[in-house]
């Protein structure tokens, strides 16, 4: 039986509408299982929808897809 790894994760996700804890909460598990998450920074944009800058651990066993952007 193989271990995951953990991963430190850093994102910048563009703030849709509905529940913001979804929405992050799904992002990061694109990426492993998440153990944690934070919003560490938010970036105001002129006529667009605020940046969340999320950092987070994922224990990664391999089953996830990475995305490369």
């Amino acid at each position: 039986m193989s271990s995951g790894q953990l991963r430190p994760l850093l994102l910048e996700l563009e703030r849709q509408s509905g529940s913001l804890r979804a929405q992050i909460e799904a992002a990061v598990a694109v990426h492993g299982t998440p153990l944690r998450w934070a919003i560490t920074a938010v970036r105001q944009r002129p006529d667009q929808p605020p940046l969340l800058q999320i950092e987070a651990v994922v224990l990664s066993t391999g089953d996830h897809q990475q995305d490369g952007g």
